[in-house]
């Protein structure tokens, strides 16, 4: 059987129209950009006279009109339906399409939007269909034309209803797109808020009168954007500190960017800072930003400024002066908005007078100075410590420690700790791997932190028995260095052969015991 040529045309016309449909709701994520233009292009190709798109709103649960064709603004406002209100409402619950010949006949048709309201309600039909995601209804796509009693609506209802299929799946993909940003919104605030808890000033342990101190002057300084030095040893918190400093600041959600001055080698320091131009340099394969640029709009944390060579210092004294630079290679001037907090473990002063630190550079760093005590200045702090260290690497060990001997509070708090913090939390966690009885003991801890009474090594004897004692073991270990040789064991001992004689014969002391080797 032979298609006429007028059906072909038609089916072409169909499959032209519902390309245009599913380009243009290509072109945005908003519906109501590309709806009225899917309606005006389907109105342009059947006479349809006015469209609308009905979407349910999920906190209500009211229908309302999101994009619409031939209708005002104020129109498209009165557009609003219960779920048991008017054709649209009855589409919506139960999921099915209506097609209605003539309006004027049809008592569920509102006219809600006052579109039609000085037409003759006799000349129009009425359609509307489901836009379903699955087996649910979420909205309704409907059109109106000019009655015409030659034309079945079926052929309306049928193309109609793939327009609505494939609203349907823009709607659905648009969903899928904003439910993942709502995602990447609520897991950004998390990490904030998570960011925020890690490094505030309240969780940075300590309750000496020294550590209050530096509380309050982070509080003053951390809402400013005022220039930051912290100064300290190595290993007491620094980092820490500035943490606390950007994520307690108006930049908080900006990046907070990290650079170690003494772990870069001087050649590749400046194109680490201010980034470089493809080609500056044997390697240079490609434009790449500096921690600068992308620190911009929140902090860079120079750590170790001292280590900075006076070549870079130069460079760093005009991005503080004047906040713009010039990549490695490059003439185009980057300017930024960054916080500088710097930390250095050295004196400054001291580099200064030595001509190694710019006096101008140190000035321009030291607006806000913040000095972190050291461990061995706030020992009420370090039992503190301890405990959040032997928390946090229990549960890291899967072990559950539930206390700290005596001996070993003792010889945490009766050691000097150079390291500081840091090595505090090393000797916790080496601690907490050796014990295997729910108890820090004094023997998990280091030989360093090692006292005489927890050792069992505690020196007897008055003070001259304990210098003969000692005298004794340098004369014997002199004359084995000496192979026996009295003359020359005096010489290394800085006495006179008459005193190395007199203090051997003491000592009942044998040189002749020592000839034979250097070891014995």
């Amino acid at each position: 059987m032979t298609v006429s040529a007028s059906k072909v045309r038609s089916e072409v016309s169909e499959l032209t129209l519902l390309f245009e449909v599913s380009q243009l709701l290509e072109q945005s994520m908003d519906l109501r950009d590309v709806v009225p233009q899917v309606l005006k292009v389907v109105s342009k190709r059947t006479g349809m006279m006015r469209g609308a798109l009905t979407l349910v709103q999920r906190g209500t649960g009211e229908l309302v009109i999101e994009a619409a064709h031939g209708l005002t603004a104020e129109e498209q406002k009165r557009g609003r339906y219960l779920m048991s209100e008017g054709v649209t409402g009855q589409v919506v619950r139960t999921g099915r399409a209506i097609a209605v010949p003539k309006v004027s006949e049809e008592p569920l048709f509102l006219n809600r939007t006052g579109a039609r309201q000085d037409l003759d309600r006799r000349e129009l039909s009425f359609i509307c269909v489901p836009i379903k995601i699955g087996n649910e209804t979420i909205g309704a796509l409907s059109v109106d034309h000019l009655f015409d009693s030659n034309v079945s609506l079926d052929e309306d209802v049928r193309l109609l209803t793939i327009i609505a299929s494939l609203i349907a799946q823009a709607v659905r993909l648009r969903q899928e797109a904003a439910a993942g940003q709502q995602r990447l919104r609520e897991e950004n605030q998390r990490l904030q808020e998570e960011l925020r808890d890690r490094f505030r000033p309240a969780n940075i342990i300590g309750r000496s009168s020294t550590m209050q101190d530096v509380f309050d002057l982070i509080g003053q300084v951390a809402p400013s954007d005022t220039s930051v030095l912290i100064r300290g040893e190595s290993g007491v918190g620094k980092e820490l500190v500035a943490h606390a400093i950007h994520y307690n600041s108006q930049r908080a959600t900006k990046p907070f960017v990290r650079v170690n001055c003494g772990a870069l080698p001087e050649n590749l320091i400046e194109s680490e800072l201010f980034g470089h131009e493809k080609g500056a340099f044997t390697g240079a394969t490609a434009r790449r930003k500096g921690r600068f640029e992308l620190a911009h709009g929140g902090t860079i944390f120079l750590d170790e400024i001292g280590d900075l060579s006076p070549h870079t210092q130069i460079r760093l004294l005009r991005v503080l002066q004047e906040r713009e630079f010039e990549r490695v290679g490059g003439t185009e001037t980057v300017r930024i908005n960054v916080r500088v907090i710097a930390a250095t473990n050295r004196n400054l002063e001291d580099a200064i007078e030595d001509s190694y630190f710019r006096q101008d550079l140190f000035y321009r760093l030291n607006v806000f100075p913040i000095h972190i005590p050291a461990l061995r200045e706030r020992r009420t702090d370090i039992l503190e410590l301890a405990n959040y260290f032997v928390e946090k690497y229990s549960t890291q060990n899967n072990k559950k420690i539930k206390r700290i001997s005596t001996p070993a509070i003792d010889m945490l708090t009766s050691y000097h700790w150079p390291g500081n913090v840091r090595e505090l939390e090393n000797v916790i966690e080496r601690a907490i791997v050796l014990s295997q009885d729910d108890v820090l003991h004094g023997h998990h801890l280091p030989p360093t932190l090692q006292t005489a009474e927890a050792s069992n090594t505690v020196m007897k004897g008055s003070l001259e028995e304990t210098l003969d004692r000692i005298e004794k073991e340098m004369i014997v270990e002199a004359l084995k260095n000496c192979r026996g040789n009295k003359s020359k064991a005096a010489h290394a001992l800085g006495v006179t052969e008459r005193v190395m004689g007199l203090r051997v014969e003491k000592h009942a002391i044998h040189p002749r015991d020592y000839k034979t080797s250097r070891i014995r």
